[in-house]
């Protein structure tokens, strides 16, 4: 499973998700250009130092994106989706998110293979991308039952 951002433009969302993915074993994909520099420095800063941030792919536009993936692009959105909940995901899904300020391109949106909405309650608009990328990516694992496993020695206790 992967999960890519479509030009992002905020460096801060971007380390997020760097590191959801990292936390989650998943891989992140940028597809660019992005809202902001990018360098490798860059998405090490982005990832508010985390450490290692994980696996981060960069492609210079849709078409080399789409020709890398494999398996199904699912797309969030809020335009013609079946919701979260009734979606069946599967291990080699890529989960598409588009920028905070616009989305996807009608391009990207018609080129999905599926599209995805996670239910909100009424009169509210959106979340933060990054954190629809976590409730998605979390239920995709869920589904797919490729959670990390749960290791409890490297959690301190406080008790």
């Amino acid at each position: 499973m992967l999960l890519a951002l479509f030009q992002p433009d905020i460096p801060q969302n971007l380390g997020a998700a760097i590191r959801l993915g990292a936390c989650l074993s998943t891989p992140v994909h940028v597809i660019e250009p992005c809202g902001f520099p990018l360098s490798d420095k860059a998405i090490r800063r982005a990832a508010l130092d985390y450490g290692d941030p994980g696996e981060v792919v960069r492609h210079p536009g849709w078409e080399v994106f789409r020709a890398a993936v494999p398996g199904r692009v699912v797309l969030f959105t809020t335009r013609g989706a079946v919701p979260l909940h009734d979606f069946a995901f599967r291990p080699d899904d890529t989960l598409l998110f588009g920028q905070e300020s616009a989305g996807v391109p009608d391009f990207v949106h018609d080129d999905a293979d599926a599209r995805v909405i996670i239910p909100l309650s009424r009169g509210r608009r959106s979340f933060n991308v990054t954190v629809s990328a976590a409730i998605g990516l979390s239920e995709a694992l869920r589904q797919t039952g490729r959670f990390p496993e749960f290791h409890p020695q490297d959690f301190p206790s406080h008790d």
